[in-house]
């Protein structure tokens, strides 16, 4: 499995392109009407409960604007904030500070948002059931949404198609189910294997075949539990499809290993958080 690694440099790399999209080809021209050197202190304030995260994004977009903005956390990432926390100060030129502001406030937004709702599954699951992430995420932002979901207590599948084999319905359909796991288990060369089922009957033909894990598609409750009961003693399990806050707990009441949930990723809400002077 691939880590996720957050380097200083993965970091600036990232902030330094953002920036560069927000300010081509001319510059903040609203800020520049600010023609003095005042210094504030702006305060960095969340406007809702979230798990926050996406601090050192933030900081790095003020860095790279002006190196001498101080920018003095008050939280860190993947720690719980209420209402009106404050979350960090900064300290520098005024326009400075607002030709950052939204890059930063948008990566902080962002990373929160997957980690509060990440943090929300985890909770409703419980602690028997790990809640993952999926390769549904927003093109070249796979680091970063997966590091969210780390925040909030959520694990990463799989990073990009060379980490596992993952034998999904259309693999199967563009094949022969039997034949395309065995395969899998010749050339898996330490890889783990992974495989989808949509039902009981699909699952059967492939028990005792040497693999890790059935993943279980869009299966009712009843089945689902069913499944579980007939794949845990050889295999991990498990479960995928439209999960959602409402109906994770009773999945999770299967008794199946962790839950796959593509959301957490591409629809999680960002956090509203402000600066203000």
């Amino acid at each position: 499995m691939s880590k996720i690694k957050l380097s200083e440099n993965f970091i600036r790399n990232t902030v330094k392109r953002a920036l560069n999209e927000d300010l081509y080809p001319s510059g903040d021209i609203t800020s520049d009407l600010i023609k003095n050197n005042k210094i504030i202190t702006v305060k960095l304030i969340s406007n809702e409960n979230a798990i926050i995260g996406g601090l050192r994004f933030a900081k790095c977009a003020f860095a790279l604007i002006d190196n001498k903005i101080k920018f003095i956390v008050k939280k860190k990432d993947g720690s719980f904030v209420k209402k009106g926390s404050l979350i960090a100060t900064i300290k520098g030129k005024a326009q400075n500070i607002l030709i950052a502001e939204r890059v930063a406030l948008n990566f902080l937004s962002h990373i929160s948002g997957i980690a509060s709702l990440t943090n929300k599954f985890v909770k409703l699951a419980g602690k028997r059931c790990k809640i993952c992430c999926t390769r549904k995420t927003i093109p070249n932002l796979r680091v970063i949404q997966k590091y969210a979901v780390k925040l909030g207590g959520g694990t990463n599948h799989r990073f990009n198609l060379s980490d596992e084999f993952l034998i999904k319905d259309n693999h199967i359909a563009s094949s022969n189910l039997r034949d395309i796991v065995s395969l899998a288990i010749k050339n898996k060369k330490g890889k783990k294997i992974t495989v989808e089922v949509e039902d009981l009957k699909q699952l059967k033909k492939i028990m005792g075949l040497k693999f890790n894990t059935v993943l279980f598609d869009n299966m009712s409750i009843k089945n689902l539990k069913a499944g579980v009961k007939l794949a845990r003693k050889y295999y991990e399990t498990e479960a995928s499809g439209n999960i959602k806050l409402k109906t994770v707990r009773s999945v999770a009441a299967t008794g199946v290993n962790r839950i796959s949930v593509g959301s957490i990723t591409h629809s999680a809400a960002s956090i509203d958080l402000k600066l203000e002077i």
